[in-house]
C-alpha cells in the first residue's frame, strides 16, 4: 500500500513565537502528520524595501506596513529552529524548513536536514537553484506560478548541479490564498508527472480538505497543507490554513483514502466474497419437479441464495432430466 507523506506546514503560523511554534508541533504530530514544516529566512536577504504586500497580505494584515516589516515580525532565530528540530524528535515527527536564502539553507545543512523545500516563489531564481542543486539532497519543488519550461528549467538545474533527479519531487500548487476552486487545476498535477516522470504531489492553499483527498485518490506522493493554532491570529497565512481539529480530520481522511485504493487487483474482497452465497442465485425448481421430468424454461428459475448451480449454466441444464424430485424452490442438482 502506498503511504502518502502528509506535511503540516507551520510556515510563518507561529507569528515569530518559539512557544507557539512548540504547541505547532505538538498538535501536527497528534494530528498524525508524517512532517511538519516552517520557513527559515533573513527578511531582509529576501525582500526590498520597495516590495509591495501580495493581495491576500493586504487583506490579512492591512496596508499600513511593507512586505518586509511584516516579513520580519515572523521571523525566528535559528538557535529557535534547533530548539524546533529537538522537539521535533522528541514527538516522532519529521522537522524540515523551507530555505529562502543561502544563508538558511547552510543552516539548515548544518542542522542535518535530508530534505530541502523549493517554494514556487523561488523557482525562478537561479542563484538559489544552482545552491540548492549542489547539497546532494532530496528535493521537493512546488510550482506554484509556473508553466511547464519553468518547471524543466528547474529541473535541469538542479540536476546540472549534482542532483539526482530521481531525489525530486514535483508540487503542483496554486499560489493564492486562500486558492479558488476554478484555479485549484489538479489535473495540472497529472500532466507534472507525465512531463517529467518525477513523483508528483500537491501543496494545499484551498478552503477546507476536499482537494488534498481528491488529489490523494488521483495519486500525489505528498500532501502539504498549512494549519494553525487559531485562525483568528494576525497574520497572513491563518485564515487560509486548517484548524487543529480540521488537520487531524485530513490524515484521517487521507489515511482511510489509502486503504481504500487498494492494489487493483479485482477480485471479490474479504466483506463482499462472504456475500456471494446470499447475494448471488442458483438454478431451481419453478414449481415441483418430478424425477425424470426433462428440464424447461418453465420448471425452472434463478433464485437466491447461490449455494447450488449458477444461473451462468443455464444453457447446459436446459433438457438434462431431473435425476430426482424437486420441490418448487429446490437447488437443482445434475
Amino acid at each position: 500500500m502506498h503511504k502518502v507523506y502528509i506535511i503540516a506546514e507551520a510556515g510563518i503560523n507561529h507569528n515569530g513565537d518559539l512557544a507557539r511554534a512548540l504547541t505547532m508541533v505538538e498538535v501536527a504530530a497528534k494530528a498524525g502528520a508524517d512532517a511538519i514544516k516552517f520557513q527559515t529566512f533573513k527578511a531582509e536577504n529576501v525582500i526590498s524595501e520597495s516590495a509591495p504586500k501580495a493581495e491576500y497580505q493586504k487583506r490579512t494584515t492591512g496596508t499600513t506596513e511593507s512586505q518586509l516589516e511584516m516579513a520580519k515580525k515572523l521571523e525566528l532565530p535559528f538557535d529557535d529552529f534547533r530548539r524546533l528540530q529537538s522537539a521535533c524528535r522528541e514527538q516522532g515527527i519529521h522537522f524540515f524548513s523551507t530555505a529562502f536564502d543561502a544563508e538558511c539553507i547552510d543552516f539548515l545543512v548544518e542542522l542535518g536536514t535530508d530534505t530541502i523545500k523549493i517554494p514556487s516563489g523561488e523557482l525562478t531564481n537561479l542563484p538559489y537553484l544552482r545552491k540548492i542543486g549542489g547539497m546532494g539532497k532530496k528535493i521537493i519543488v512546488s510550482t506554484g506560478m509556473a508553466n511547464l519550461g519553468e518547471v524543466e528549467q528547474t529541473i535541469d538545474t538542479l540536476v546540472a548541479e549534482g542532483t539526482n533527479r530521481n531525489d525530486i519531487t514535483l508540487l503542483h500548487c496554486s499560489t493564492d490564498y486562500p486558492t479558488v476552486m476554478t484555479d485549484v487545476n489538479l489535473n495540472a498535477m497529472l500532466t507534472l508527472q507525465q512531463a517529467f516522470k518525477l513523483p508528483v504531489g500537491y501543496s494545499d492553499h484551498s478552503l477546507g480538505i476536499e482537494v488534498p483527498i481528491a488529489a490523494v485518490a488521483m495519486g500525489a506522493s505528498i500532501i502539504e497543507k498549512h494549519f494553525t493554532l487559531d485562525k483568528g491570529l494576525p497574520g497572513p497565512d491563518h485564515s487560509a490554513s486548517l484548524s487543529p481539529e480540521e488537520l487531524a480530520g485530513m490524515v484521517r481522511a487521507i489515511r482511510n483514502i489509502e486503504l481504500a485504493m487498494g492494489d487493483g487487483i479485482k477480485r471479490a474482497a474479504g466483506g463482499e466474497a462472504r456475500n456471494k452465497a446470499i447475494a448471488r442465485r442458483s438454478i431451481v425448481a419453478a414449481r415441483p419437479i418430478t424425477k425424470g421430468e426433462v428440464f424447461t424454461a418453465e420448471n425452472i428459475t434463478a433464485k437466491r441464495p447461490g449455494t447450488g448451480i449458477s444461473p451462468m449454466r443455464w444453457d447446459e441444464i436446459l433438457g438434462q432430466t431431473a435425476i430426482k424430485d424437486f420441490p418448487k424452490d429446490g437447488l437443482i442438482e445434475a
